[in-house]
Formats: C-alpha cells, sequence, structure tokens
C-alpha cells in the first residue's frame, strides 16, 4: 500500500502538467481531426501507462480528455457515454500486462511471491490485454465510425487545452469543464441555464453558447474569468464578439491578444512537463532494481518519482495543493479495504484457504486444470461485478498459494483477467468504475443508473469474456503437454 500512496501522488503531480491533454490534440491534428485513430491512440497510450502508472488516476485523465474530443466532433450523448465506460477496460484488462498500475495485481503478486514476477505478467496476462483492447478499439470504431473534428475550426480554448487547463489548476486550484462549471453556476444564467448547456453538448464553446442565449456582457466576462483566468476575460469576451458579428480580421487581432498570453502560460507548462519527463527516470530506475533485487522496497520509486516531480509544481502553490488534494482523495478510496484485508488474514489463520487449496487440487485430478482456470477465471469475474475487485485479488490469491509454479501460474493469470473483467461489468466492480459512472452522473447525465451501466457494458464483457476463455484454454492446454 506504500507503493500506492507513492504512485497516487506522484501521478496526480503529472497530470497538473498536462501531458495528456497535450499529446491528444497533437495526435488529433496528426489525425487531420480523425476521431477513431485518435481515440485509438490516446485508449492505447492509457493502456500501455496503466500497467506502470495508477490506474485510477489514468482514468480520471482519459476520460476528461476523450469528452472533449467527443465533444467536438459533435458525438451524441449515448456514444460520449459508451466512451467513457469502455475506458474502464483500457485501465483494468488492458492495463493487466503489469502489475505496478493496478492494486490488484500488487496484492497478488505480494501474495504469490516469488512465483509473479515481471515476466510471469508480460508471459501470462500481456496475451489478455491485448486482446481486450482489440474488443474496445472494434466497439469504439464500430460507434465513432466517420465522426471528424474539423481543428481549422476549433475554438481558441480547445486549440489550446493544455495551456487553458495549466491556466485553470495553476489560477484557481481546479479544472474546469465548460458543462461542470455552467452547471456550478445555476444562478448567473438563470432561465438561459438549460439552452446554453444544450449548445455546449453540440460542442459550441462557452463565450459562443452565452452570447448566442443572450447573456449580459458583464455577466459573461465575469464567468470567461472565472472559467480560465480575469486579466484574459474581455479579450476572449471581443473574441467571441467577433466571431458571432465581425470579420475575420477583427477576429484574428483578439485571437493574437489571446494566444499572446496563453504562450506565457506555455512556459510553465512545458517547464513542468519537461521535470516530469525526468521524474520517470528515478521512477522506472528504481522499479528496475527493485526486478533485481527485491530487497529494495518497492514503494521507493513511487516516492522518488514523486519527489521529482513535484519540482515542477512546487512553486505554484493553487496547483500544488490542487495535485495534493486529489491524490489524497483517490488514496481514501482505498482505506475501506483495510478492514476487509484483516478480515481475510483472520481467514487464512484458520486454515480457510488451505481447504480451498486441497479442492483446487481435487478438481485438478478430476477435472483437469485447464476446466478449473477456466471456473477459477469466471468465478473471480462474477465476483468482481459484485464485490471491489482488490478483495477478490486477495482472497483469490491466498487460495493457490502452495500449490506447484505450473499451476500458480496457469490459476494466478486466471484470477487476474477474471477480477479485471468482472471490476469493468457493474458500476462498483473497481475503482475505476466509480470514478467513470461518477463522471457520467456529474458531467453528462445526471440521470444514467447502474442497470444502463451493466447494460450497455454486457456486451463488450461478453466478447472480452470468450477471448479471456480461450487463452486460458490454450494456457491449460500448454501446462497438460509439459
Amino acid at each position: 500500500m506504500l507503493f500506492i500512496l507513492g504512485l497516487t501522488f506522484f501521478v496526480a503531480v503529472i497530470a497538473q502538467t498536462r501531458i495528456l491533454e497535450s499529446l491528444s490534440f497533437r495526435l488529433l491534428a496528426r489525425n487531420r481531426g480523425g476521431v477513431v485513430p485518435t481515440v485509438a491512440m490516446i485508449a492505447f497510450v492509457v493502456s500501455f501507462a496503466s500497467g506502470i502508472l495508477d490506474g485510477v488516476s489514468m482514468i480520471g485523465l482519459m476520460i476528461r480528455t476523450l469528452v472533449i474530443i467527443l465533444f467536438l466532433a459533435k458525438v451524441t450523448g449515448d456514444s460520449v457515454v459508451y466512451s467513457v465506460m469502455v475506458s474502464t477496460v483500457c485501465t483494468t484488462v488492458c492495463g493487466m500486462w503489469l502489475a505496478y498500475g493496478e492494486p490488484p495485481n500488487l496484492i497478488m503478486k505480494a501474495n504469490l511471491f516469488p512465483y509473479l514476477d515481471n515476466a510471469f505478467f508480460l508471459r501470462y496476462c500481456l496475451p489478455v490485454a491485448l486482446a481486450s483492447y482489440g474488443v474496445v478499439f472494434f466497439n469504439v470504431s464500430r460507434k465513432l465510425k466517420g465522426r471528424r473534428v474539423d481543428t481549422a475550426k476549433l475554438d481558441i480554448l480547445d486549440l489550446h487545452t493544455a495551456d487553458v487547463r495549466f491556466l485553470q489548476a495553476s489560477r484557481h486550484g481546479e479544472v474546469l469543464t465548460p458543462v461542470g462549471f455552467v452547471e456550478d453556476h445555476p444562478g448567473e444564467f438563470g432561465e438561459r441555464l438549460h439552452p446554453v448547456l444544450d449548445r455546449l453538448h453540440r460542442g459550441e464553446p462557452l463565450g459562443q453558447a452565452m452570447i448566442a442565449e443572450g447573456i449580459d456582457p458583464d455577466a459573461r466576462r465575469r464567468l470567461l474569468g472565472h472559467f480560465v483566468w480575469e486579466p484574459l476575460a474581455e479579450t476572449l469576451d471581443r473574441h467571441y464578439e467577433h466571431a458571432a458579428k465581425g470579420g475575420p480580421q477583427s477576429r484574428d487581432e483578439s485571437a493574437a491578444a489571446i494566444k499572446a498570453i496563453l504562450a506565457e502560460a506555455r512556459k510553465g507548462r512545458v517547464r513542468s512537463q519537461l521535470i516530469g519527463g525526468i521524474s520517470f527516470v528515478p521512477f522506472i530506475g528504481f522499479l528496475v532494481w527493485h526486478a533485481l533485487d527485491h530487497h529494495v522496497p518497492l514503494f521507493a520509486a513511487s516516492f522518488a518519482g514523486f519527489a521529482v516531480a513535484l519540482f515542477g509544481i512546487i512553486g505554484i502553490r493553487a496547483m500544488r495543493r490542487l495535485a495534493l488534494r486529489e491524490a489524497a482523495h483517490e488514496y481514501s478510496e482505498y482505506l475501506f479495504l483495510f478492514p476487509l484485508f484483516f478480515s481475510i488474514a483472520l481467514l487464512q489463520k484458520a486454515g480457510f484457504f488451505e481447504a480451498i487449496a486441497r479442492a483446487l487440487l481435487l478438481g485438478v485430478e478430476k477435472f483437469g486444470a485447464a476446466h478449473m482456470a477456466a471456473f477459477q477465471f469466471a468465478g473471480a469475474t462474477f465476483l468482481s461485478a459484485m464485490l471491489d475487485n482488490n478483495v477478490v485479488a486477495d482472497f483469490a490469491g491466498r487460495a493457490i498459494h502452495g500449490l506447484g509454479a505450473g499451476l500458480i501460474h496457469l490459476f494466478a493469470m486466471a484470477q487476474i483477467a477474471g477480477y479485471a473483467v468482472g471490476g469493468c461489468w457493474t458500476h462498483i466492480g473497481s475503482a475505476q468504475s466509480v470514478v467513470a459512472y461518477a463522471f457520467i452522473r456529474k458531467e453528462i447525465d445526471e440521470r444514467y443508473n447502474p442497470f444502463q451501466w451493466i447494460r450497455a457494458m454486457t456486451p463488450v464483457i461478453l466478447e472480452i469474456f470468450v477471448l479471456a476463455v480461450v487463452i486460458v484454454y490454450i494456457e491449460g492446454f500448454l501446462y497438460g503437454s509439459r
């Protein structure tokens, strides 16, 4: 848990440098506004990063960036919700290729030391992660086929998303979305609240939506100042007025003034990103050192990365406090697990898991290792859909301790895949699902309910389930042929 503590704070600081937003909009420009290739690349980057970095933090970054791009492409609400939901697969199932980003994988690795090392995850878990990414790519491509963002007509704030968010965090101590910002200030909009929100959901910029709905100029400037930065408010309002009424030259003049102000923010952002990049050197260095010598504590990696990354934002008080506050909030999600882990430890003292291990061996003798592995995969999937997958990982992993190395590898792979898949099936199966569900309720559809989540996720889960079962049986066959 110390490694997770340091990792949560490390990723929270890295997030403030707006690395993912910078990368995402570069990809969007490179793909000439194509939504499918851009989303596919973002999903791949997040899937890769989730094996190393905290998956809960990664999904928070991913869904906020995805929603901006999808709104710009005028994607409908159902497809936006669906994209947010399948993001949980990227940070859980696709992130299972390595242990460090997922607490359940770290729990399994610790319980079954020394059998589960990095080579185990690459050999046994990477195939399931890649297959799951293929399922995500297929389904998202089908939902978003043909969608494009006209990058030449992007709003100036969207075009400089990374700089705007860096400004928001450094000046206000929070990162705001247009929809969330409007919903948090209903009194400023009065009866124009819902029309403005409708325009935002159709991809209109905040300033343009307020002008179109006749919001008072003083109120517009006050709101734009709070949304981005007060010195930008008047220039931004002029920019949107010119966009609505004036000619191209006047619009370009206001845009040039805005870009000049944002350029100053960019210097600080680039500096913090550079330091954030350097922070991965001690982080990865300690991970490699730990892999070679287990006497080196794992938590040294995450705390070393956090210590270096913090220098990138140490002088920006509001941003520093935001990063620490978000990290503390995310880590607090794990605190409720301690009494559950204590209960499982008591069961172990009572000999409960030794009895389960004997039952598994009897099952292997009667039905074969492949069938028992598939049974454990299915069981872990259904249990994780109803319980938190951290608890399932601790419970299931202890049951196979003491078996032979080959059986441990086979059964551990089945269990890891199971609790990762099950963790996405319901809104309570994993910390990532909890984050995604809360985001949908707050930012997209406040009436969205758990049954809608299950109904929408079930087809994706079934596809991954079938592929994972095939992989489990292949591994079972390989084990039996030794």
